[in-house]
């Protein structure tokens, strides 16, 4: 949709495959501006009263809502601009419940030297 500057624009999700109360995953939006790179504007996790997290330099521009019973999880952008124009996506992202790392190879000194300076 297409908004003059200065109006709003709401947009809403029905994610699929999972609950937005699953505790396991984060349901959220993030932008893409032409030429930038994606940019996180907020997500909440999936618990009934999951933590809620935004990017403190867009909390004044845009709002979040999640209706569990309806599946569905709204942005709002007040007062939007030309430079708002983006892709917007509704995400998911997953928790890491534990994971295993192994050195693909070993350094000697000398090379774990050169590659901390």
């Amino acid at each position: 949709p297409v908004v003059q500057p200065g109006q709003s624009l709401t947009i809403t999700c029905q994610p699929s495959g999972y609950f937005l109360t699953d505790g396991s995953y984060a349901t959220g939006w993030i932008r893409h501006r032409q030429g930038q790179t994606m940019e996180w504007i907020f997500h909440q996790w999936g618990a009934s009263s999951g933590s809620f997290y935004q990017n403190d330099a867009l909390k004044n521009k845009f709002s979040y809502r999640r209706d569990t019973s309806a599946g569905t999880v709204t942005i709002t952008g007040q007062n939007l601009q030309p430079e708002d124009a983006a892709v917007y996506y509704c995400v998911r992202r997953d928790t890491v419940i534990q994971t295993t790392c192994k050195p693909e190879q070993n350094l000697s000194r000398h090379d774990r030297l050169r590659h901390e300076l």
